[in-house]
């Protein structure tokens, strides 16, 4: 996950901890809106499975009643972390072509197309 942090803050223009407060919301936003394929691609992914489970997505009281709100609840997330849509859009633009280098392209692009409202941020 280090390598992906690294890259978003360079190429997103954001600081590395935004930038792994940001990651660590869509993750767990894909890992839990995607269908059931999702699963194979977060264990592909090196330090997915870890991210998801130590940051949680944002977690706390903000984070569960977003959670329930599919990709507005992660807009809204991602927006509360200060990040305007360009960066919204530019983070989960790092975070596909991150899981594909790992997951596949197709395999990625299923699940895009399968969860409503992600194809509208990217």
């Amino acid at each position: 996950m280090d390598k992906l942090i690294a890259s978003i803050s360079q190429n997103v223009g954001i600081d590395e901890t935004l930038a792994r407060k940001a990651v660590s919301v869509i993750l767990t936003f894909i890992n839990r809106d995607g269908p059931k394929e999702t699963e194979q691609v977060i264990r592909a992914m090196p330090g997915a499975e870890q991210m998801i489970n130590k940051e949680g997505g944002g977690g706390g009281l903000m984070g569960g009643l977003m959670g329930s709100m599919g990709a507005m609840g992660a807009l809204s997330q991602l927006t509360s972390l200060g990040l305007d849509m360009g960066q919204v859009s530019g983070v989960t633009r790092e975070v596909i072509a991150y899981a594909k280098e790992f997951a596949g392209e197709d395999a990625v692009d299923e699940i895009v197309a399968s969860i409503p409202g992600l194809s509208q941020v990217i």
